[in-house]
């Protein structure tokens, strides 16, 4: 690392891939304890490769420097490498720096996330400048992102198969030109991983994606799976109405209710276009928060719940897609083929306001959501 790049990361402010120490002692056990939850945690964040410099005030940015005596690059992969499971990639850099010496620590971005640690098996990741324990539904989905877990084909228990309705699977499978009949139906429903098979049990169980895609009363099992309008523009409409089903009736039944709450010159199809990618790439794992359209004079947002996956260029679309299995039923099942019509939604969405105003997109990891957020009506009244 030369010195021009040290000199843009010390402009920078701590935060989920940048930590600041003035020193680390790892002679002792708590500062071996400390480097490997500091180093797991910002391997475990999202946002490319991260740094630890050691040598600088954290609060101040103040250049205090070390001791280039103090420790060994070797020492500190071995502490990496015999405390995180599986081993973190991180190389060693020591640097003179107005004529103090600076030890930094690279974090690379490496394909085996979640990294925890071997101690007391924790997984740890950055909230801003602070290290924490990741929750739940945080580690489902870097599971999900790193090694291709199908979080769509995990079974709902409890859930019952009389809550699909078959006319919609019968479609998708003729759709797809496979003959299904009252014989076979149930195996390849298993097959396909509509429905899952509790061994245990002997009992047969509807998995998520089956419920949200199958099931146009899945509330049951998903009260999450709604969206909420909140409409502070009509007062002949509720100001809070509740949409849930099955996906495709949502969609469906969301853009009725716009079409009658806008007025009639907004551009409404960039904001549905907005409800279908939150629909389709919403994070189906957080169980406390729904998709949520606000409807105001100054502006109008669609809020998902769930940051995009390696959103760091999100004007580029630089970013995964997330619940594939779900994307693949919808485009089979969607008559309207509105899912066809992907890759360049953000594009078209700009595009339908660029007379009246910008149209926002912010992925933010503080409440991992993503915002669409449009020009409001005002602009149409």
């Amino acid at each position: 690392m030369d010195l021009k790049r040290i000199s843009i990361l010390l402009k920078r402010d701590e935060g989920t891939k940048l930590d600041y120490k003035q020193k680390i002692d790892i002679l002792i056990e708590s500062g071996k304890k400390e480097l490997a939850k500091d180093v797991s945690a910002i391997a475990n964040s999202r946002g490319g490769r991260g740094y630890i410099i050691i040598g600088v005030e954290d609060k101040t940015k103040r250049i205090i420097g070390i001791d280039a005596n103090e420790f060994k690059e070797e020492q500190i992969q071995q502490i990496i490498s015999s405390r995180c499971e599986p081993p973190i990639p991180i190389s060693i850099d020591f640097i003179l720096y107005q004529s103090k010496n600076l030890a930094i620590i690279t974090i690379y971005d490496g394909g085996q996330k979640p990294y925890q640690l071997r101690e007391n098996g924790a997984f740890y990741i950055r909230r801003g400048s602070t290290t924490d324990t990741m929750r739940k539904e945080e580690l489902i989905s870097c599971l999900q992102e790193n090694f291709n877990l199908n979080i769509e084909t995990m079974p709902i228990m409890n859930s019952d198969v009389n809550s699909l309705n078959f006319n919609i699977i019968n479609k998708y499978f003729e759709n797809k030109g496979i003959l299904v009949n009252n014989d076979n139906r149930l195996e390849f429903m298993d097959n396909a991983g509509i429905t899952f098979i509790e061994r245990d049990y002997n009992k047969r169980v509807v998995t998520l994606g089956g419920l949200l895609v199958f099931s146009s009363i899945n509330s049951i099992y998903l009260p999450h799976n709604m969206i909420k309008i909140i409409n502070k523009v009509n007062d002949k409409f509720d100001e809070v109405i509740l949409v849930q089903g099955n996906l495709l009736d949502m969609l469906d039944r969301v853009e009725e209710i716009l079409k009658k709450i806008f007025p009639s010159n907004y551009p409404i199809s960039a904001v549905h276009e907005a409800v279908k990618n939150a629909i389709l790439y919403r994070d189906y794992t957080i169980f406390n928060k729904e998709i949520e359209i606000v409807v105001n004079y100054n502006s109008v947002s669609v809020i998902s719940p769930g940051n995009l996956l390696f959103s760091t260029e999100v004007n580029t679309h630089n970013y995964l897609k997330r619940n594939m299995w779900i994307y693949d039923k919808l485009i089979v099942l969607d008559d309207k083929k509105r899912f066809i019509k992907s890759g360049k939604g953000f594009a078209r969405m700009k595009k339908d306001f660029i007379k009246y105003g910008k149209v926002i997109f912010v992925d933010s990891k503080d409440d991992n959501t993503f915002k669409s957020i449009f020009p409001g009506v005002k602009h149409f009244i």
